[in-house]
């Protein structure tokens, strides 16, 4: 079976680079450029992971994060945070992300991030 990524990054060059990579790890890619959409997507493509980023425009990807994780159906779906916040790290408990990764990033620390995440994972897609 191949795994599920949902990509939610607002800039284009950023957003498109990050899937090319991420199928061409042999990952099915789906994605939101403003997280508006994202309950919509998460109920229809089933993600087996998330990708944030936390500046998203009219959008915070922190309150995206923390709401997803109180929620009961999506509490469990691993959650990446992107950013390029060097402080990032000190506010990953409060927003229940499940790791983080600063930007800009090299393609072998996201994948093996996602890689770890994807493998601790318990979350199965309905």
């Amino acid at each position: 079976m191949q795994e599920r990524i949902v990509v939610v990054e607002d800039d284009e060059l950023i957003r498109e680079t990050i899937i090319l990579l991420l199928e061409h790890w042999h990952y099915e890619v789906n994605y939101s450029a403003t997280g508006e959409d994202l309950v919509e997507l998460i109920n229809e493509f089933q993600p087996h992971l998330i990708l944030l980023d936390i500046q998203l425009g009219e959008l915070n990807g922190r309150d995206l994060c923390r709401e997803l994780k109180q929620h009961p159906l999506y509490h469990t779906i691993p959650i990446i945070i992107m950013s390029g916040e060097e402080d990032l790290y000190n506010s990953i408990p409060w927003e229940g992300a499940n790791d983080v990764i600063l930007k800009p990033f090299d393609e072998k620390a996201l994948i093996s991030r996602i890689e770890r995440q994807l493998s601790n994972s318990k979350h199965v897609p309905t």
